[in-house]
């Protein structure tokens, strides 16, 4: 009877969790307005009438830099948790295995060392 019991829970949130999805993507289509006005297909950008055309260039660089923000981002997201779990039984193979982990992840940091990335123009 127990196990029937853990099932009925399960099946419990099952039901509540999609009724919570259905339910609010339903309400919206229900209590939004109906009519448009003339500007509702303008670009929005923080309350201010736009000026210039929406297409606009960026430099390859910030998508770059973003790249190596996120090395350096997993870089340290997983280093303290690693460390901090094998504080208790650290050896030299959890050491190889910490030095491969952030050998792998400073190769893109060196890359883009090397092609001036951090050298603001």
């Amino acid at each position: 009877m127990s196990l029937l019991n853990d099932y009925l829970y399960v099946l419990g949130f099952l039901i509540i969790g999609i009724g919570f999805v259905v339910v609010n993507t339903t309400l919206p289509y229900f209590l939004s307005p109906r009519s448009r006005g003339a500007r509702a297909s303008d670009p929005y950008e923080s309350g201010e009438v736009p000026i210039g055309p929406a297409w606009v260039q960026f430099d390859i660089n910030y998508y770059l830099f973003a790249l190596i923000f996120i090395a350096f981002d997993v870089e340290a997201a997983f280093l303290f948790p690693v460390l901090v779990t094998y504080k208790e039984m650290m050896s030299w193979t959890t050491l190889l295995e910490i030095g491969i982990f952030l050998t792998i992840l400073t190769y893109p940091i060196l890359y883009a060392w090397k092609k001036g990335l951090f050298a603001w123009k």
